[in-house]
């Protein structure tokens, strides 16, 4: 696994990874550098997606916010 690349603001991130699943919670996308199984994890069980499809949408929300 790659560690992902949480970039600028995640308040950003996690609203846009909301919007797309309407489901998450603030508690599902609590961040904690270094611990990206643990909040794929939860989102995993909250959408029933793909880790890779979590960290795609990860990879372009950030890519989507110019935060870089």
């Amino acid at each position: 696994m790659t560690t992902l690349e949480i970039k600028g603001d995640w308040n950003i991130t996690k609203g846009k990874l909301k919007q797309k699943w309407a489901k998450l919670t603030d508690n599902d996308l609590q961040y904690s550098e270094g611990r990206d199984n643990e909040l794929i994890g939860r989102i995993q069980k909250r959408t029933g997606e793909t880790r890779e499809a979590i960290e795609k949408a990860i990879k372009e929300c950030n890519a989507d916010c110019d935060c870089n």
